[in-house]
């Protein structure tokens, strides 16, 4: 079939007769039908917001309607309110770090339901270092369980170097298990595992251990 937008004489003709429309009217039809082929493939702006990150919010902003204001800003602020979940979920994976002054947001007030347990420490020794570390890995196998920590000596002036490294386990502001001293949890051969069974027997986690890892010393 011979292309009816070709420049030849039969379609010039065929032009003239009014059986063929002008080329003009070709190409703006055409311009049309790409026009809506675009709107089609592209989906709206606004009907997408819900699902834009909070840089493609503001990038997008001038486009977005009007009417929609109210329901774009609370998905603004639904965007940063994830962002710093995340943040904090972040530190408390690897253990997060309070000055005293946070003591009572972080612990007391933590929330309702929330399991606390927090690792008072000094600085620059080796236990405290060996107990960072598997706390750490225990605050990513259980995230819903806050994991802190903090230096004896900035919640409590002059506590006792004797009582360290001391752990507490809280829950909605209440201590329920605390555990003091060096030989609490085992020396320095304490592993992940040990740890997670003494933390189990208070209540904060559930652990998947079928037994107490540690095995009891045998009379001689």
């Amino acid at each position: 079939m011979q292309d009816p937008n070709a420049d030849t004489e039969r379609n010039d003709i065929s032009r003239k007769k009014g059986i063929l429309p002008s080329k003009e009217s070709l190409n703006e039809l055409e311009k049309e039908a790409e026009e809506e082929e675009q709107r089609v493939l592209q989906p709206s702006v606004v009907k997408t917001y819900e699902d834009m990150t909070l840089e493609e919010l503001e990038d997008n902003e001038d486009e977005l309607n009007e009417e929609d204001g109210q329901a774009i800003d609370m998905c603004r602020q639904q965007r940063l309110a994830e962002g710093r979940a995340t943040q904090l979920r972040n530190k408390c994976e690897e253990g997060l770090e309070i000055p005293g002054k946070d003591y009572v947001q972080e612990v007391t007030k933590a929330g309702e339901g929330l399991w606390v347990i927090l690792h008072l420490y000094k600085q620059g020794t080796p236990l405290s270092s060996l107990r960072h570390r598997l706390f750490s890995g225990l605050a990513r196998k259980f995230p819903h369980v806050k994991f802190i920590k903090a230096i004896s000596t900035t919640c409590t002036p002059n506590y006792p170097d004797r009582n360290l490294p001391m752990v507490f386990v809280h829950v909605e502001g209440a201590i329920k298990a605390q555990f003091m001293g060096p030989l609490v949890f085992g020396d320095m051969n304490l592993t992940i595992d040990e740890l997670e069974w003494k933390l189990s027997e208070s209540g904060p986690i559930k652990t998947d251990l079928e037994e107490n890892p540690k095995k009891p010393i045998e009379d001689a």
